[in-house]
């Protein structure tokens, strides 16, 4: 292989690596233990670091509790060993449970249908974007700096090789797509314009206007969303072309960042129009109801000039975690999950000093004196709880602020310690 690429050595392999990021040290571990004695020190380590911390995080990724019946589903070994369903789409269950995988999807957004799965909200947002720029034949695409930072990443990374330019829409100071700011920017050129509610700073956009301007001009209006949760409160994103988002709030582990399952839906008369693939309801010849794979608009299927995207499958078994949640909660289950969340940010939200006055979900961005983010974070950690986001990492302008999650899961005596910290 080496000689292949013309390399001399494995190091030529990670040449183009930055530095800062490549491990050249030895482990700290001595000669000659055994496995068992091996997993034993990593066991330590990991007692060390943030397992067992209560975490106030968010951003993307949040710390939900996940009913049992979850792993007991997804831990058959019908769905845990077909990997991905190639093969197993000839099977009634999987197609069944994707079935009603889409039929929640839709109920969830308010869109008329949704595909099988997507990689995960951020590869969605690009999917999404490219979808408008067939439908729409312009190659604009407008996105709210209040769209989540790795999502708007992966978008320039996407679009950078498909010649569809991104602009980004600034936001106002209560943390909202700045509606003056899409106008000058919203012409006959633009494809999509890509917003997201909650926003990364856990504030609550209003769909509707932004809909309307966006239609003024022909363009696709783009609803992503990070806290599946909120699903549960807030009025579905019915005045959206399309809607992307993440469903790992659904009894999906944080798992150091993924496997997640992302979702796209979007109105019927875009349908061929969108990614992936979808499973729909027939009769077999017995006159039986049954499922098939209706719809496959990937290169695999058909010509690839023909193909809306490449991505080759979709989250089948993590897409059953997601289906199994909303199940075990139902509607009104999720919304009592949703207000839970809504209550304890805002307990602790009233404890704090904040950036931006406007409604927000579970999550919210608190100020702190002079740039202490640091020092705050530090005497959290010494309690045992993970702080927050310094969001001085994605926005310079917010230097000083931290963005700060509130679920289910967290702990009056943890958050009133958070209160504590901040005004020591």
């Amino acid at each position: 292989m080496l000689s292949a690429l013309g390399l001399a050595s494995m190091d030529g392999l990670i040449s183009h690596l930055p530095s800062n990021i490549l491990f050249n040290d030895r482990f700290t571990i001595e000669n000659g233990k055994s496995e068992y004695e091996i997993v034993d020190y990593f066991k330590a380590r990991a007692a060390e670091t943030a397992a067992g911390y209560a975490s106030f995080l968010g951003a993307g990724v949040y710390n939900h509790y996940r009913p049992v019946l979850c792993d007991v589903v997804v831990s058959r070994g019908e769905f845990l060993t077909s990997y991905t369903p190639y093969q197993a789409e000839i099977s009634q269950g999987t197609l069944a449970s994707i079935f009603e995988f889409q039929t929640m999807v839709c109920q969830l957004t308010g869109m008329d249908v949704a595909n099988a799965s997507m990689y995960d909200g951020s590869s969605a947002v690009p999917e999404a974007a490219m979808m408008a720029a067939r439908v729409t034949k312009r190659d604009r695409i407008l996105v709210s700096r209040a769209v989540h930072p790795e999502y708007r990443e992966v978008l320039a990374s996407y679009l950078k090789y498909a010649g569809l330019p991104v602009n980004e829409i600034a936001y106002n100071k209560l943390g909202l797509l700045d509606i003056d700011d899409l106008r000058s920017k919203l012409d006959e050129t633009v494809a999509a314009v890509i917003m997201q509610t909650p926003n990364f700073f856990g504030i609550v956009e209003q769909i509707p206007e932004l809909a309307a301007l966006a239609h003024s001009k022909g363009a696709l209006l783009v609803v992503a969303f990070t806290e599946a949760v909120s699903l549960g409160l807030l009025e579905p994103p019915r005045d959206a072309d399309i809607v992307v988002g993440e469903l790992q709030s659904f009894a999906i582990s944080p798992s150091y960042g993924g496997p997640y399952a992302g979702i796209i839906a979007t109105k019927e008369q875009f349908i061929r129009q969108i990614p992936g693939r979808l499973v729909g309801q027939t009769l077999d010849e017995e006159g039986r109801r049954a499922f098939c794979l209706t719809l496959a608009t990937r290169e695999q299927h058909i010509r690839r000039e023909k193909a809306t995207s490449n991505i080759c499958t979709n989250q089948a078994l993590i897409a059953l975690m997601a289906t199994v949640f909303m199940t075990v909660y139902g509607k009104q289950g999720l919304r009592e999950l949703a207000e839970q969340n809504l209550a304890k940010a805002h307990y602790l939200a009233r404890k704090l000093p904040l950036r931006f006055d406007a409604p927000f979900f579970n999550e919210f961005v608190a100020t702190t004196k002079g740039n202490s983010v640091g020092a705050i974070q530090s005497r959290l950690l010494d309690k045992r709880i993970v702080g927050g986001l310094d969001l001085g990492r994605f926005y310079p302008e917010l230097s000083g602020c931290v963005l700060l999650c509130a679920t289910e899961m967290s702990k009056r005596a943890d958050m009133d310690q958070i209160a504590a910290a901040w005004q020591s």
